[in-house]
């Protein structure tokens, strides 16, 4: 399972979801899909973005945890 992490980050950094979305590039919708764990795919690029916003490395706001 992939466990998605970017609201930890996101309070550590102290960025709303509608802030990281304008800096990123991207609508508050995507960011919020992304932050729960519903999102499917993620460009590069996106995340790219985000990690130099944030300030993070990718595996910061994305990790593999066995379901087992």
């Amino acid at each position: 399972m992939i466990k998605i992490t970017l609201n930890v980050v996101m309070a550590e950094r102290n960025i709303t979801t509608s802030e990281l979305a304008k800096r990123v590039g991207i609508t508050p919708t995507n960011i919020s899909i992304l932050k729960t764990g519903k999102a499917k795919a993620i460009r590069f690029s996106t995340l790219e973005k985000i990690c130099a916003v944030l300030e993070c490395q990718p595996g910061d706001i994305i990790s593999y945890v066995d379901d087992n």
